[in-house]
């Protein structure tokens, strides 16, 4: 009886990650990130939301490309860059990034940085693992109910942002009333 129930709770706690990207949180100069590590995508982005706020110095990018699945409109063209130090946990790094209008996350770790670091992802625990300047390096997930969180977290902020630059807006169309 005990071995069933025991069974029945790892076998929940297996299945709680399986259909989950892997998400984080990083620390971006002191602040506190959300980020994902996905193998399907083809770059490593940074968040224009998270370059905005940070006011962070770009650099042109040496190869601008078209990203095709961000609109519908025809995509957008991805031509500047920024290097931003990240740290998870023991994990401190700079990684190049192209910037994007990313609403899932402020940093997506894509192909080129598993690729470039050689990371092995354990499909059942969801846990990322790599050697970085000599150290074993493992990054876990964050559950799914913190995802949602964060999620919820950016979307407020996002419609905060979205309703001070209508105020904004409003504020330079009155006329003035100066006679």
């Amino acid at each position: 009886m005990v071995r069933r129930l025991l069974r029945n709770q790892s076998s929940d706690l297996d299945q709680s990650q399986r259909e989950n990207l892997f998400h984080t949180r990083c620390k971006v100069l002191e602040n506190t990130c959300s980020l994902i590590v996905n193998s399907g995508s083809s770059c490593t982005c940074c968040s224009t939301r998270l370059l905005d706020k940070l006011a962070l110095t770009t650099i042109p990018h040496p190869k601008p490309y078209k990203l095709q699945w961000i609109n519908e409109e025809g995509g957008i063209v991805v031509n500047q860059q920024v290097n931003i130090p990240i740290s998870i946990g023991k994990y401190k790094d700079e990684v190049l990034r192209d910037i994007v209008p990313l609403d899932a996350s402020h940093i997506l770790l894509g192909r080129p940085w598993q690729f470039d670091k050689k990371t092995i992802h354990d499909g059942l625990t969801n846990k990322i693992s790599f050697h970085h300047l000599g150290k074993n390096i493992m990054l876990c997930p964050i559950s799914p109910s913190q995802v949602s969180e964060d999620q919820l977290k950016m979307k407020v902020k996002r419609e905060d942002e979205e309703k001070k630059k209508e105020k904004t807006k409003e504020g330079k169309k009155r006329p003035s009333h100066k006679e």
